[in-house]
């Protein structure tokens, strides 16, 4: 039976970042994913410079061979009205395809890789865990996605799930439909549903196109998601018929969800602890944020994993992505539904409200800092001062 310190489920960017910041810690760590990369993976795709930063990528480097689409605009509204353009004189995203940003992640993450692996049974074990009766580990991490086994795993949840729907497609462009697209690369378009459930995007990453729509309504997604490309096409958006079937997925918000992300020996990060921005949904950024602290959190415990000492993790969580209420939730349990969807609408036409909450705020989160690793010999200083 193959042992180690720590067992990774997941490959994706949050499993990845957890092993990228355990690869100088002296412990054993293996990373199993179901699928062997370069996968597929349909996913809206772009990113702020805080994740490179963080996980001190040379995007130089990354844009050799991969897509790697500069962001300078934006354009927002709401779904059947004209959208405000938000332009910067910077770039202030990036697009990436998920089939390769995976993958150049897992690849340099440093752990031992077991690809094409699927999780068939869990065990708790004297000290830890062990997994389909083939591998040991003392601790057990959880970055799987929504359906990670690891998360099924530490049983019942508290409370039903609420979870975001979405539905989306990603595919290559031929000459006619390149053509046909009138998205501009550098610029996402975003429209909000006229009932403030959920929005639509539509991305163009070089010559890439990504459009899909989630909501916090499931009931008739798929409804909602015909009605979106069917304004797309005749808004003259996109000038040629799309594949008639999305693939959908669902994730969690950060603060909403009811999992319990830590144990005795085990810990869940990325979207399988349902860490989701809640106002953006996005999931990337905080996949690697929380990949990165539970990377700190295992070098502190010491080979220490109990419930206790993991949750110095949830508290670095709170702390890094506790709620900040926007202008429609705040409003939103003091005025009825109808008034306060109206509000959104006509707060969705104007150019500061867009800039400055929608972007800025939700989609940027320009008032946050960089997450960066501390060095091994400073962490202990650091999170006892924080």
């Amino acid at each position: 039976m193959r042992t180690c310190d720590v067992l990774i489920v997941g490959g994706g960017p949050a499993g990845s970042s957890c092993a990228w910041a355990l690869r100088d810690s002296g412990l054993s760590v293996l990373l199993l994913d179901k699928a062997t990369f370069p996968r597929n993976k349909v996913c809206g795709g772009w990113i702020t410079p805080f994740v490179p930063e963080s996980l001190e990528i040379d995007l130089n480097d990354y844009a050799r061979g991969r897509t790697l689409q500069p962001i300078r605009e934006f354009r927002v509204g709401c779904i059947g009205q004209k959208e405000v353009p938000v332009a910067y004189d910077r770039t202030v995203s990036y697009g990436i395809r998920r089939s390769e940003f995976d993958e150049y992640l897992l690849r340099r993450c440093g752990a031992e890789l077991h690809e094409g692996t699927s999780i068939s049974k869990i065990e708790p074990a004297r000290d830890g865990w062990i997994v389909n009766e083939q591998f040991r580990t003392r601790l057990l991490v959880g970055a799987g996605g929504h359906f990670c086994p690891v998360a099924f795993a530490l049983g019942p949840r508290s409370a039903p799930e609420n979870a975001v729907v979405a539905q989306e497609i990603e595919f290559e462009m031929d000459s006619q439909q390149a053509e046909a697209c009138k998205i501009q690369a550098h610029a996402p378009e975003l429209y909000f549903c006229r009932d403030a459930q959920g929005y639509g995007w539509c991305f163009r990453k070089e010559n890439f196109l990504n459009i899909g729509l989630g909501r916090l309504d499931r009931h008739k997604l798929s409804a909602h998601v015909a009605e979106f490309a069917a304004v797309l096409r005749s808004s003259g958006r996109i000038g040629f018929d799309l594949p008639q079937r999305f693939p959908g997925h669902a994730y969690l918000l950060f603060g909403y969800s009811p999992r319990r992300i830590v144990d005795d020996n085990v810990i869940l990060i990325g979207d399988s602890a349902g860490l989701a921005y809640s106002q953006s949904g996005e999931g990337i950024r905080t996949a690697v944020e929380s990949g990165l602290l539970a990377g700190l959190v295992i070098q502190l415990a010491r080979g220490q994993y109990s419930r206790d000492a993991m949750r110095l993790y949830s508290a670095l969580l709170t702390e890094r992505f506790g709620p900040k209420r926007g202008l429609l939730s705040a409003i939103s349990g003091i005025v009825p539904r109808g008034l306060r969807n109206l509000a959104a609408r006509q707060l969705l036409k104007t150019s500061s409200f867009c800039r400055r909450v929608v972007i800025d705020s939700w989609f940027l989160r320009e008032h946050d800092t960089p997450l960066r690793l501390i060095p091994a010999v400073t962490q202990t200083q650091a999170v006892q001062s924080a």
